[in-house]
């Protein structure tokens, strides 16, 4: 079992930023991916960037790249998902997740970001 916590999110306007932190715990050592998904509302969850453990490869939604950067926090084993230049379309709940060696996935309680025009 992976537990994962989340911080960070809020309210900001059009154009600023915030940065999300996810921290894991119990069996990290299996950890293969972890990475953000958003939903807002009506929409399907999706995923935005994911990191792999590894290598730290990283990859972007198109929607984000350029704007949202993530790295791996090694003193938490977690994920940090700096986003930038953020619009009023990035409004939705995010999602830390975590893909584990054995296809298992985690998931955390979501966040919510709200960017306002």
């Amino acid at each position: 079992q992976v537990q994962l916590e989340e911080s960070g999110g809020g309210l900001v306007q059009a154009g600023g930023s915030l940065r999300l932190s996810c921290a894991a715990s119990g069996r990290t050592f299996t950890m293969y991916k972890m990475g953000w998904f958003r939903q807002a509302p009506g929409q399907e969850r999706e995923l935005v960037a994911s990191i792999t453990w590894s290598c730290d490869s990283a990859t972007y939604t198109d929607s984000v790249k350029d704007r949202f950067t993530i790295s791996r926090d090694r003193a938490k084993n977690g994920v940090d998902l700096q986003m930038n230049s953020l619009k009023v379309e990035d409004t939705a709940v995010y999602y830390c997740w975590a893909f584990v060696y054995g296809a298992a996935q985690y998931w955390g309680q979501g966040t919510q970001v709200t960017v306002s025009s």
